[in-house]
């Protein structure tokens, strides 16, 4: 598989602020790469780069088979980008602002007004599309955004964070169509602090942090480099929590962490031979359990392990990256 986008030793500075580092990226076509970083990390450069909005310092970029210092024109006529925030114009209507960004585009106008109302229809905002922006929901205006980044139909998307300040009904509803954009082709970039959003969507995912890419893989891959799952164990009955969690500390030869409330034990373990041990121990003891499981590490577990802190934790120079 071909990789539309590929980067290599690209580094920015604002002044006394590396904010990439050295930064290696290949995104396959028709693929998802999740980035994750707290804010801050590099992701929004390495996106201005990418789609020829910054200029890097050193090293090199091509999105399509083009340069993205050599050949900008050729690779923004490839690309579509939505933002943190959505960029729409409040004032006039969601129709109206497909319609002026279509002519930006340089489209006819009878093929404006078709590909607006075929993007309005797509997004669930045709009853809406007459009304100005300014009264739409937060998850329609990002709707409406994301539907103006695609009016070019691009080989590639740039999504940066953009299920920021979005309820979970709306951010599902951005995710159906981040999966219906890559269906129909289209090769992702998806920056995220949202460790479950990368978990749901990414096919690949590379972590930034301090401006570097710290570590790469698959979600899974990126899951096992921390060689630890999680034992969950549930007593039937809540007083006999005690119990169980000493048994569970002697098993592992960790502090389990205990919930009386619901009667739930997990501790972290090495690998799934403790479950054999496990289950003779809670024989032994006459202990009823209705939950017994290893579940991978979660990417926010991941994150931690590979920085030092969780990803919605900002590192300096966020007003920068």
């Amino acid at each position: 598989m071909n990789n539309v986008i590929q980067a290599e030793g690209l580094r920015k500075r604002f002044g006394d602020t590396q904010a990439l580092d050295g930064v290696d990226l290949a995104v396959r076509q028709g693929t998802v790469l999740g980035v994750l970083g707290p804010n801050g990390a590099g992701k929004t450069t390495a996106v201005r780069v990418l789609a020829t909005l910054l200029k890097p310092d050193a090293g090199r970029a091509e999105v399509c088979g083009y340069d993205v210092r050599r050949d900008a024109a050729r690779v923004r006529a490839k690309i579509g980008l939505t933002g943190q925030y959505a960029s729409v114009d409040e004032e006039l209507t969601g129709r109206e602002n497909l319609l002026m960004i279509a002519r930006l585009l340089d489209f006819g106008r009878a093929e404006a007004r078709a590909r607006a109302d075929e993007l309005l229809a797509r997004f669930r905002l045709t009853d809406a599309g007459g009304r100005a922006v300014k009264t739409y929901s937060g998850g329609m205006r990002r709707r409406l955004d994301l539907a103006a980044s695609l009016l070019n139909r691009p080989a590639v998307l740039y999504l940066d964070e953009p299920t920021t300040g979005l309820d979970p009904r709306a951010r599902n509803e951005v995710w159906d169509t981040v999966r219906a954009v890559v269906a129909e082709g289209a090769t992702v970039l998806l920056t995220t602090q949202y460790l479950e959003e990368a978990d749901a969507l990414a096919d690949d995912i590379v972590v930034f942090d301090h401006g570097r890419v710290i570590a790469e893989g698959t979600p899974d891959r990126l899951k096992a480099r921390t060689g630890r799952q999680t034992l969950a164990v549930r007593a039937a009955e809540p007083y006999r929590v005690a119990q169980l969690t000493e048994i569970v500390a002697a098993l592992t030869g960790e502090r389990p962490e205990a919930h009386e409330s619901s009667g739930l034990v997990t501790a972290p373990v090495a690998g799934s031979q403790v479950m054999a041990a496990l289950v003779r121990r809670l024989d032994e003891a006459d202990l009823a359990v209705t939950e017994l499981a290893l579940r991978m590490p979660s990417l926010d577990e991941v994150f931690l392990s590979l920085t030092g802190h969780h990803a919605d934790v900002p590192v300096p120079e966020e007003s920068l990256a």
